[in-house]
């Protein structure tokens, strides 16, 4: 088959031994590639009673289906296994360079199973593959491991590498996997997986041709989008003080549809940092762990983190591998002599270690970002675990017995960096807080709880589930929870998904935004529709960023069927990504996990509503809206569990039958 390779690597990290494994082609056509693969092969993997640390979990690196056929905008790799934060489906999307070198070895992914008796690295390239002693990289960090196995490389190609940080080594559950310098699979605990077989890198150089069944017209589809994408450019003198007007629009009280070519513009120069204003006064970005609002900050406080600024550090633009946008960026680290560089923080990072924790220092978050890129922590998982600590030391829950000292406040650019710090290496109270903020509550204890703003495990996005209905009910029903890459009211409305799948409800003209707070089957619809839309696009390799240009623009569609010779309808793909994510909800039901376990707390869906702010008065009737997502999605609206009829019109009768 066209665009697959149409195998996978599995490492036996005890054995020191290697297994490919065909994939059918039936397989592929079900479950395309990328996550769609992994879910099936690691639903029948690993066992229902797997410890996510032990030997019986299975880390899977994984490329997209589209991934190197000549499409653009399809270089996203994604690591997948058994998460360790929430217990349930864990998986991490990422950008970079690893992608294509994946299927440039010969496979469409590669998994590790088993624990290794000492520090390894895993290599493969003209040799073929291998297991390397890392003892002596053990401890350094991931930027550095990258850069010392790249250095010491022999062939003429330079390889990808992927590789965990100190905070992975010591199994933070907060810790992800880094590539390209700073660049993560940051989300699910991946890094503390990896951390816990000993593989401290993973490092790739093949020379495989990739194939694609109609290359000359995948390659003309991509130039007529990428010529589009060149083609915009913002006023020269524009500068970032539009970015509060443009999110006032945003937020305002009636939904605009758009054309989302827009916020390929807006990334070229800004990239997510645009939000860092846009954000902050439409209530898009969450404050002081989730209770504040605008209110609480003067205009100063947003000034200080206007993405004008962090573009005066830009060195050059970073593009992800098939990227025509360019939204990341190489910048100045600052400080006295204003030596040193790194990825610049995006937006996440940003709004985690500024509003969520009342700090406006853009000194410090570029410090806490290369802590992070550097130990291997959640750039978003840490803020919010020292967002939770800063509340819970206001509220007596926590002392300076409890922090060796260290005076906990909103907006301590000191007390910030040393807590980090300290997370980091596992050091005093960071040893507590290094796993998250649901088991730092448990440990705890004293009536931590309420300050412990996660779904299911896992710390939220940055992004206010009051302000985006839609983005609430995925924090709250994805199998990897609190995730903000999954479906909301601001990716759908851009889409123009409708224009292509019948059954997606159509945007076309204004509409009250009090709708979007309808539990209705019509808002559930779009729910069901972008998170099937999106399953797809992870599956082929694809960015969430060109998903939200549209499909008018970023012809997903058309490059699936030229790359793999296939001819199928839009709405046939979308049906893969149903059975996707319902095999991804059947992998947390196998071992017990109720999906009713995964609830927001009250903060996140208005319950009370905020009294001031851009957000005031504002609740989400969830339990009605996730309801409503189950039944459109074909599961039971009571229960969450996948009915029998929609077990069998997707032929995952087998994996139905697992249940506890």
């Amino acid at each position: 088959m066209k665009a697959c390779m149409g195998k996978v690597l599995f490492v036996d990290l005890a054995a020191e031994a290697f297994a490919e494994r065909r994939i059918p082609d039936d397989i592929y056509e079900r479950y395309l590639g990328g996550v769609g693969l992994a879910v099936r092969i690691l639903y029948d993997e690993i066992p229902a009673g797997a410890d996510p640390l032990g030997p019986e979990n299975v880390l899977g690196f994984m490329s997209g289906l589209l991934t190197g056929t000549g499409s653009v905008m399809t270089g996203r790799w994604m690591a997948v296994c058994k998460s360790p934060l929430t217990g349930g489906w864990g998986d991490a999307n990422c950008g970079g360079s690893l992608s294509p070198a994946i299927k440039q070895t010969g496979y469409d992914g590669i998994f590790f199973k088993g624990l290794a008796p000492r520090p390894v690295v895993f290599v493969l390239d003209a040799k073929g593959p291998r297991l390397l002693d890392a003892s002596a990289l053990w401890g350094r960090d991931a930027v550095e491991t990258e850069e010392i196995l790249k250095k010491g490389h022999e062939g003429k190609k330079r390889p990808a590498v992927a590789a965990i940080g100190p905070a992975a080594e010591k199994l933070s559950l907060i810790s992800g996997i880094s590539n390209d310098g700073g660049r993560y699979a940051a989300r699910s605990g991946v890094g503390a997986v990896m951390g816990s077989k000993r593989l401290k890198a993973v490092m790739l150089s093949g020379a495989r041709l990739i194939p694609c069944a109609d290359p000359v017209r995948v390659k003309a589809v991509s130039k007529h989008y990428a010529d589009k994408v060149r083609r915009l450019h913002l006023p020269p003198r524009l500068s970032g003080g539009i970015l509060p007007t443009f999110g006032r629009v945003l937020g305002f009280r009636v939904v605009v549809p758009v054309d989302g070519l827009i916020l390929a513009a807006i990334l070229k120069k800004w990239g997510t940092n645009y939000n860092n204003t846009a954000g902050a006064v439409n209530g898009d970005s969450p404050l002081l762990n989730w209770r504040g609002s605008l209110a609480d900050f003067g205009r100063r406080h947003w000034r200080k983190l206007n993405p004008d600024r962090m573009l005066k550090r830009e060195i050059r633009k970073y593009h992800c591998y098939s990227c025509v946008v360019g939204c990341g960026g190489i910048s100045r680290m600052g400080g006295a002599d204003g030596s040193g560089h790194s990825h610049k923080p995006e937006y996440e990072t940003v709004a985690a270690f500024g509003g969520l924790l009342g700090h406006d220092s853009l000194e410090t978050i570029y410090i806490c970002n290369d802590i992070c890129n550097r130990s291997g922590l959640d750039t978003i998982s840490a803020g919010a675990t020292i967002a939770f600590a800063i509340e819970c030391f206001e509220n007596g829950v926590l002392t300076k017995a409890d922090t060796g000292g260290l005076e906990l406040a909103w907006g301590d650019s000191r007390a910030i960096l040393t807590l980090l710090k300290m997370m980091a290496a596992r050091e005093g109270i960071g040893d507590i807080l290094a796993d998250g903020v649901r088991r730092a509550a448990e440990r705890i204890g004293r009536g931590a709880e309420p300050y412990a703003v996660h779904v299911g495990g896992q710390e939220p996005a940055m992004h206010d589930s009051r302000m985006d209905p839609m983005m609430a009910v995925s924090y709250g029903t994805d199998p990897t929870p609190g995730r903000h890459t999954i479906a909301s009211g601001s990716y759908y409305y851009p889409s123009h998904l409708w224009e292509f799948v019948p059954w997606a409800p159509r945007v076309v003209k204004p509409y009250p935004k009090s709708r979007e707070y309808w539990a209705s089957e019509e808002e559930a619809l779009k729910s069901a529709a972008y998170v099937c839309f999106k399953q797809l696009t992870d599956a082929a390799g694809g960015c969430l960023f060109a998903m939200v240009n549209g499909l008018q623009h970023w012809r997903l569609f058309d490059w699936m069927n030229l790359a793999t010779g296939w001819e199928r309808p839009p709405v046939e793909y979308m049906e893969s990504g149903r059975r996707i994510q319902t095999l991804r909800q059947l992998f947390n039901i196998k071992p017990g996990l109720d999906p009713r376990g995964f609830v927001s707390p009250g903060r996140m869906r208005g319950e009370p509503p905020l009294t001031r702010g851009p957000l005031a008065g504002r609740r989400v009737p969830l339990t009605a809206m996730i309801s409503n997502y189950w039944k459109a999605m074909g599961w039971d609206a009571a229960t969450g569990v996948p009915t029998p009829e929609t077990l069998a019109a997707l032929g995952l009768e087998a994996q139905g039958s697992a249940r506890p």
